[in-house]
């Protein structure tokens, strides 16, 4: 499809005013064919497919959705398919839950029998091979703690240090410790060969914990789609450096790692987090509870949307709606005042001296780099309308969206695949667009295509790199300006 047959009237309105992206979760509360249409209309640029609920068949019914709108609108629309992970959780009680007494001892083992109030099972024989002595289990989200006094290969003998109750089945976390385990369930194999199948542009990986389940997913993935770690586990911030640089893009998920982790240590995690991505060009989403009340609330808390502001301040790609948009009362609203509070940030000037000092910090460091470094300082000094960008592999587009420049970055691929996966990044705009061979005839082809599609307009000027016969780099910078009309 060309930028010329995808053209309609829908596309004169959905200039964004803003260059952070947003995310957005589907679920029972945004199932319909009307309500996807207006979310993407008010501002999501990628849809989350949550593969811990809803079956095949729905999420197939959404993506199938998602297409038809990317066809009448003419924009590329990115899907992320987010595997559920490993998920540790106690057995049974006989009857229901049960009440806890601060220093009691508690056991958990094998047994498959239902629990009470001095035991219960807990099926998952690798926490046992590694807890030690001292070790911290947390139940329920945190709420219950236990500390364990002893452990078998089949069994652990606990104290109760915070807690008052526990019922069937809930979640175990244990901190502090890496667990012999893949992040990849016998379900997640199955979601991801049928996300794969049903055309996923991003997979998320969850429960990742070292560089090998980044290794293991990437095998099974291959080049079908772009693989996403979420950063959820405190083992993985040991290997933080190495995982970034095995995937093609990171997800601060700020609430499982808050449960592991004193809620203090987190802010300064996802600084860190953005930071690290940013340095090494692989997009970032900063995600979980970002507007939790919406849920219930038609708006946000005043902390809530000072959040928001601090992802966005932090420099990250994408921010995320999870039951928000899934399960909430309020989907519209939540990403009208997301999209909203974006657009207020990245006005104020302090917004723009954070990201330029960031910039600063990380440098060019190869000359494909210094040139998409030199691309936003020339944008600003003509003030160019938008950045244009040819790319094969993505690598041009995604050197671009590194600098974080204050225009829109115009993504041009010869990929349909590539133009998805690129709505992921910061400020850039994907259109469906031949590419033609030759620079000098991508320069007029990459005027028409800003001209038409509403990027810039007679006088503008635009700043256009590419890669010139060489895939994966970028070593042509170019200024063109948009021809005046006639009378």
């Amino acid at each position: 499809m060309s930028f010329h047959e995808s053209r309609t009237a829908a596309t004169d309105r959905i200039t964004r005013k803003r260059q952070t992206k947003i995310v957005a979760t589907l679920g029972p509360a945004s199932n319909e064919a009307s309500v996807i249409e207006a979310l993407f209309a008010s501002g999501v640029d990628v849809f989350r497919l949550n593969c811990s609920h809803g079956s095949h068949a729905d999420h197939r019914r959404r993506l199938d959705i998602l297409r038809e709108i990317e066809q009448r609108w003419g924009r590329p629309i990115g899907v992320l398919a987010d595997l559920q992970g490993p998920k540790l959780r106690l057995g049974t009680f006989a009857e229901g839950r049960i009440a806890l007494t601060l220093g009691q001892n508690f056991r958990l083992d094998l047994d498959s029998k239902p629990g009470d109030e001095t035991r219960v099972g807990m099926p998952h024989p690798e926490i046992f091979a590694a807890l030690t002595s001292g070790a911290e289990l947390l139940l329920d989200d945190g709420k219950v703690r236990l500390e364990v006094l002893s452990r078998g290969p089949d069994h652990a003998e606990t104290r109760v240090l915070a807690g008052t109750a526990l019922s069937d089945r809930k979640g175990v976390n244990v901190p502090g410790v890496a667990l012999p385990i893949s992040a990849l369930t016998k379900k997640d194999r199955a979601d991801l060969d049928f996300a794969l199948e049903a055309g996923a542009d991003w997979i998320a990986l969850s429960f990742v914990q070292r560089p090998e389940d980044v290794i293991e997913a990437r095998e099974l993935i291959g080049d079908r789609a772009a693989l996403l770690a979420k950063i959820e586990k405190p083992q993985a911030i040991d290997h933080l450096e190495a995982i970034i640089a095995l995937c093609d893009g990171v997800m601060v998920a700020r609430g499982d790692l808050g449960v592991e982790l004193p809620p203090e240590d987190v802010p300064t995690l996802q600084k860190r987090i953005v930071l690290e991505a940013r340095r090494m060009g692989k997009p970032v989403i900063v995600a979980t509870q970002m507007l939790e009340s919406m849920i219930t609330a038609p708006t946000p808390t005043r902390a809530e949307a000072s959040d928001v502001a601090t992802a966005i301040f932090d420099g990250a790609d994408a921010i995320m709606l999870s039951a928000e948009t899934a399960a909430g009362a309020y989907p519209l609203e939540a990403v009208t005042i997301m999209n909203r509070i974006a657009e207020r940030v990245e006005r104020d000037p302090l917004y723009r001296q954070a990201i330029d000092a960031q910039r600063a910090a990380h440098g060019p460091v190869s000359a494909s780099d210094a040139i998409s470094s030199a691309a936003g300082e020339v944008a600003r000094a003509i003030g160019a309308a938008a950045i244009a960008t040819y790319t094969t592999s993505g690598s041009t587009t995604l050197r671009a969206a590194r600098e974080r420049p204050a225009v829109p970055i115009l993504c041009l691929a010869r990929s349909v695949a590539i133009s998805r996966r690129m709505a992921l990044s910061y400020g850039v705009r994907s259109v469906f667009a031949a590419v033609p061979d030759g620079f000098r005839a991508k320069v007029a082809n990459a005027v028409a295509v800003a001209e038409l599609q509403g990027f810039a307009k007679p006088g503008d000027m635009l700043v256009i790199t590419a890669g010139d016969g060489v895939t994966g780099s970028t070593n042509v910078l170019r200024v063109a300006a948009v021809a005046a009309e006639t009378l």
